[in-house]
């Protein structure tokens, strides 16, 4: 006969003192550990820690990348809603200050202590396959390659199964909150209002810099007949692209070139866009990327940018993010990127956020993985997965808590007299459905 102790003998308490200590106050979440014992507030969700190597992992990573490395091998785990859990998590944080209580050496003794009785005290684990290792000088051209690589080449029957089929990876524009009104109808949307922002006519040059799989450069060479190059770093994108091209009989309207942005030659560009983008060009080097944005368009020429941002109590992609998504990735206030577009030369006419459409968009993506979870793992791998649900679950969130945002910024290069060739007011963009 199995006897269950109770919780204040078990392994749980344990751990539920030392996340107190280090949290500062009273434990959010109901813990479950590897030998049954349950400790903290009943009615709270439930973090199961299923093995030692899961606070061994906290021992040597403390924080959102040991709490992430856990997770994803599988070694923690959250009862039931995913959402909730860190929703739950993220509330105690605000309640307590962005940062925890310095420990101090009495504190770090007592949990070394702990942890030695529990057994989990040892060589820090091996990081999980799924993180990014990554090599050579920050935003060099061949570390570049290798971070925009680890993400978007995972394996475009991958993205098919995530994306609709349209196959834009950014945010949508949500126009309807009609029960038939679909993610791709979302996309669409958007991609007509990024096309109605940079007053795309048959004929118009447009550079379409980091372009995925094409969304934006096929939708704007079929349905508003420009001239398109499309830029991308990533040659699963690069190659599933041109098969589009192919497919649609787009050869005489669009070239898809396979490089760094920092290499594209020419200009004169009736107009140059980049999606989601430039959060992976790197902080010391915006400017400089913005600089490249005024030299590619033509004078009168306009500038889309959709880009991400964070608040300056956190900028960068975050340690999960930057460690299993997004290698190098930075995030910034979007005044500052404002700023620096404005900078370079560029005027801008126009921001325009995107935020709570990022919340369905997400939110969309999330549901998809969910519904077809075993196809994932067969592709992809349960770890792969786990990381994608992580990444989703926790981003629908963060727009939604406003800890990050999206935003659309339309800037134009004036002439040397000023003029700028934009209409007197925005409504074009917006008179009638922005749908196909």
């Amino acid at each position: 006969m199995t006897t269950v102790r109770p919780a204040h003998e078990g392994t749980a308490h344990r751990l539920a003192a030392l996340a107190e200590d280090a949290l500062g106050g009273p434990l959010p979440m109901r813990l479950r550990a590897w030998d049954g014992s349950e400790a903290g507030p009943a009615d709270a969700p439930v973090v199961v820690v299923r093995s030692r190597r899961a606070l061994r992992r906290l021992l040597w990573q403390p924080g959102e990348l040991g709490l992430a490395q856990a997770y994803v091998t599988g070694e923690l785990d959250v009862e039931g809603d995913l959402a909730d859990g860190l929703r739950t998590m993220w509330g105690a944080v605000r309640e307590r200050g962005a940062h925890a209580p310095r420990l101090t050496p009495a504190d770090r003794a007592r949990a070394a202590a702990a942890a030695l009785r529990l057994g989990a005290v040892g060589p820090p684990p091996p990081a999980p396959a799924s993180q990014a290792r990554l090599r050579g000088g920050l935003h060099s051209k061949a570390r570049d390659r290798a971070a925009i690589s680890h993400h978007y080449d995972l394996s475009n029957e991958f993205y098919r199964l995530l994306l609709d089929e349209t196959m834009a990876y950014s945010c949508g524009y949500w126009t309807s909150d009609e029960p038939g009104f679909t993610q791709a109808d979302a996309q669409r949307a958007k991609l007509e209002l990024i096309c109605r922002k940079l007053g795309l006519v048959p004929g118009a040059r447009l550079l379409d810099i980091g372009c995925g799989w094409g969304s934006l450069t096929l939708y704007a060479a079929e349905q508003h007949k420009a001239q398109v190059t499309a830029v991308t770093l990533a040659r699963e994108q690069a190659a599933y692209v041109r098969g589009q091209i192919r497919e649609r009989g787009l050869e005489h309207r669009v070239d898809v070139v396979c490089q760094d942005y920092r290499d594209i030659e020419g200009g004169a560009y009736d107009a140059v866009a980049t999606v989601e983008m430039g959060e992976h060009v790197g902080d010391a080097e915006y400017p400089a990327f913005a600089a490249a944005l005024r030299r590619l368009v033509r004078p009168q020429g306009r500038v889309l940018v959709q880009q991400m941002s964070r608040g300056t109590i956190a900028p960068g992609g975050g340690a999960f993010i930057e460690a299993f998504i997004a290698p190098d990735m930075h995030m910034r206030p979007l005044g500052q990127t404002v700023g620096m577009l404005e900078g370079a030369g560029l005027e801008v006419r126009s921001v325009e956020s995107l935020r709570e459409h990022y919340v369905r968009t997400v939110e969309a993506w999330h549901r998809t993985l969910e519904d077809r979870w075993d196809d994932v793992v067969r592709l992809v791998g349960e770890e792969t997965a786990r990381v994608w649900r992580l990444y989703l679950v926790g981003g629908a969130l963060a727009f939604e808590e406003r800890r990050m945002g999206v935003d659309q910024i339309l800037a134009v290069r004036p002439t040397a007299h000023g003029r700028s060739g934009l209409p007197a007011t925005p409504w074009p963009w917006y008179t009638g459905p922005v749908e196909p």
